[in-house]
């Protein structure tokens, strides 16, 4: 991931958790879901690392949400 993009990163990151936590998942859950490890799901969720389309896309179908929602980023 580039420097220059972290912070999207980190909102990204953060509205990923609200809305599993709205969907009352644990992050270890929802990892299971979508077939990553639990310390995965909290890199992404922290943006300590860089998460790819098909996980995205994975979290939304799971979530029951679109990309927009997690990418409607309010700083």
């Amino acid at each position: 991931m580039r420097n220059n993009q972290l912070q999207k990163y980190k909102l990204l990151g953060l509205n990923i958790a609200y809305y599993r936590k709205k969907c009352g998942l644990s992050q270890s859950a929802l990892a299971e879901l979508i077939n990553i490890s639990r310390t995965h799901m909290s890199r992404i969720e922290t943006a300590d690392c860089a998460v790819s389309l098909d996980v995205v896309f994975d979290i939304c179908d799971n979530l029951h949400i679109t990309p927009m929602h997690l990418f409607d980023f309010r700083e």
